[in-house]
């Protein structure tokens, strides 16, 4: 495909204008759909970005013949069903995590994904940040190996606020989505699948009917372990923290920045492209498109994420 990818974009929240800033910096991708569910905020971000389409019904931008490719941000109890209606339209996709909020849902996506033969992914953006793609090339390289990874996933959220501080018409969930990002990227870092997983909750929220606190174990099967703590009561630094603890070194991630053990700040800005992991996350979703291959963080790759978070569901029953 040597035309220009022409997208539509679902969800005009704090997610997708991520998404709209890393396509700015993209050649040969324009949107040309805006889709939310307040059309007088919808249309606000699409002048602001120059989309020309706008609407409240993902199913009016299915019916645009131009788009070829969808990014949903939308609320995680949606994913799994546009995700289908996408493929159903014959557009590639790209869903952000969660793929689903069940191990079914999950399972449908990437039946029909096989069926299809479109291009669909999840946006499992740790795969994508340059801080832990340089973990990962040292781990390809054979200088270092993960024996323990220690994870801390903070946010202050006793009410139903986003990114922004705005309501969310939607619940968020410490399980279904939080720790998506590290269950997937502990066994990718690892190159080992996990084989065990253990975890714990606190007490359910009256209001929102969540658990606030969580701590999951996890063991790949090579030996490596893996400790994931989940809040959304932490007053403090906010976002998600990850200690890399292994034979040769110890690194520190957040987010795009890499830190050793020391605090001392290593420089990833040769690592890729961009510093911007949402950005470098797109890439690889147009790149797919073009070359006609699966992407990384393809729906079938992060599968076997999604049957560890049931299986932990399971267990938090």
């Amino acid at each position: 495909m040597s035309k220009t990818i022409k997208v539509a974009l679902a969800g005009a929240g704090a997610f997708g204008i991520k998404h709209l800033d890393g396509i700015k910096n993209i050649d040969g991708v324009e949107v040309v759909s805006l889709i939310s569910r307040d059309l007088e905020k919808t249309k606000e971000v699409a002048a602001k970005y120059g989309i020309a389409h706008v609407s409240t019904d993902l199913a009016d931008s299915l019916a645009l013949k131009e788009v070829d490719a969808v990014i949903l941000c939308t609320p995680t109890q949606m994913h799994a069903e546009q995700s289908i209606a996408c493929m159903k339209a014959g557009k590639h996709v790209q869903v952000e995590i969660p793929l689903a909020d069940t191990l079914k849902g999950a399972q449908d996506v990437v039946a029909l994904q096989k069926q299809t033969g479109l291009v669909a992914m999840c946006g499992h953006t740790r795969r994508f940040n340059p801080s832990h793609q340089y973990v990962h090339k040292e781990i390809a390289a054979g200088r270092f190996n993960i024996q323990q990874m220690d994870v801390q996933t903070y946010f202050f959220r006793r009410s139903n606020m986003n990114a922004l501080g705005q309501p969310r018409s939607w619940t968020d969930h410490l399980l279904w989505h939080h720790a998506a990002h590290t269950v997937d990227l502990f066994a990718y870092q690892c190159g080992s699948p996990i084989v065990k997983a253990n975890a714990i909750q606190g007490p359910i929220h009256p209001a929102l009917g969540i658990a606030m606190d969580m701590s999951i174990q996890l063991k790949a099967a090579n030996g490596a372990i893996c400790t994931l703590s989940l809040s959304f009561n932490n007053d403090g630094p906010l976002g998600t923290f990850f200690r890399y603890i292994g034979d040769s070194a110890t690194y520190i991630a957040r987010y795009d920045d890499l830190f050793n053990g020391k605090e001392e700040k290593i420089d990833v800005s040769k690592v890729d492209v961009s510093m911007n992991g949402i950005e470098l996350q797109d890439r690889e979703f147009f790149a797919a498109i073009r070359e006609g291959r699966e992407p990384n963080s393809s729906v079938a790759k992060v599968l076997p994420c999604y049957q560890v978070l049931h299986d932990l569901e399971q267990q938090l029953k």
